[in-house]
């Protein structure tokens, strides 16, 4: 009896996550996969949109090795979607810690870089691997193609590779990709378009969320879209990367790389940060992200405040409180017909 409730139970959620809305995001890094892990909660209509620019790490010495796609951010996002038992969670992201050619390497690296070559592409290895994890939603690289991330420093100086960006302490002027011409995948520019709702991370904003920006065709199909558009800022800054960085200037710098007036809202947060935590992160040259609400209003952008730090050693957004906020504003923007998915009320 049990048994049958339990699958009984898995197919009562599994119908009303298909009648979810349906939600692009796009993004990289931590960040993405913590607002995934939250939102597979209410649908599974979810399209993580992956930047392909990592060069460091695991997924760097695979992708010059083996030719292939950094999978890392990719593999974050698999797992985060995943509807399995925790151990495949913990098999997936199990990094050897030893080893001559393993040392550094996670299980889920190679896992994917396995199954791209026994099915003869990266793209079919990924929807391969999806379904061992069963996901909530798909996974998609922007572009196939292999792409290198270069910055222009504000003193004009050039730096390539995003492991080198991320190291940097001098203020970004821009990023940019080598080549500039590529080819996105179809079905990103198809999800952005269906969906109900367009989320813009978090995540680092220059190495993350930009360079998927940078890819042909995905602008002009955020633009083209009818679903809500909204980005969310990041909590904290990083070091270099955007150090006395507010809210508008994060913003300001997606403007600077896409188009005028491409979102529609922003989430931030106004939650309270402990001092231990920002005294941590000062020795790391890094603060709490200011909201400067009205700055942000001067760029015809909606302010939405919640409180959405997660303290665990490290502050991140909470996974649930910002599923719910992103839900309920894509409710708000709809109407009253998805007020309702899975076991819980949006509002």
């Amino acid at each position: 009896m049990k048994l049958l409730n339990h699958r009984t139970e898995n197919l009562y959620e599994e119908h009303y996550l298909k009648r979810g809305p349906h939600i692009a995001v796009i993004g990289g890094g931590t960040g993405l996969s913590v607002l995934l892990r939250g939102l597979k909660e209410y649908t599974s209509n979810i399209t993580a949109i992956v930047c392909v620019t990592d060069d460091g790490g695991s997924s760097g010495n695979l992708r010059g090795q083996l030719g292939i796609l950094p999978p890392g951010d990719l593999r974050n996002c698999l797992v985060a979607l995943a509807d399995t038992e925790p151990i495949m969670e913990r098999i997936f992201n199990y990094r050897f810690k030893e080893g001559d050619g393993l040392a550094g390497h996670s299980l889920g690296n190679l896992l994917i870089a396995a199954m791209a070559d026994l099915s003869g592409s990266f793209e079919t290895g990924i929807n391969e691997i999806s379904k061992v994890l069963a996901i909530r939603g798909r996974v998609l690289p922007s572009t196939l193609e292999n792409i290198t991330l270069a910055a222009e420093l504000q003193d004009g100086s050039i730096i390539k590779g995003e492991s080198n960006i991320s190291k940097s302490t001098k203020p970004i002027k821009r990023v940019y990709s080598v080549p500039a011409s590529c080819t996105p995948l179809p079905q990103v520019l198809e999800a952005i378009l269906d969906a109900d709702a367009i989320i813009l991370g978090p995540g680092s904003l220059y190495t993350s969320v930009i360079p998927n920006l940078l890819v042909p065709g995905i602008i002009e199909a955020i633009q083209k879209a009818e679903g809500l558009k909204i980005y969310v800022c990041n909590v904290m800054t990083q070091p270099g990367e955007t150090t006395g960085y507010k809210a508008s200037d994060h913003l300001r710098a997606i403007y600077y790389h896409s188009k005028p007036a491409l979102v529609e809202a922003v989430i931030v947060n106004n939650g309270h940060i402990p001092s231990c935590y920002k005294e941590k992160y000062a020795r790391e040259r890094a603060e709490a992200v200011e909201t400067d609400s009205e700055a942000l209003r001067n760029m015809d952008v909606r302010v939405i405040a919640a409180p959405l730090i997660s303290e665990n050693g490290y502050i991140r957004h909470n996974p649930e409180v910002l599923a719910d906020t992103i839900i309920k504003e894509i409710v708000n923007n709809k109407g009253a017909n998805l007020a309702q998915t899975g076991k819980r009320r949006y509002l």
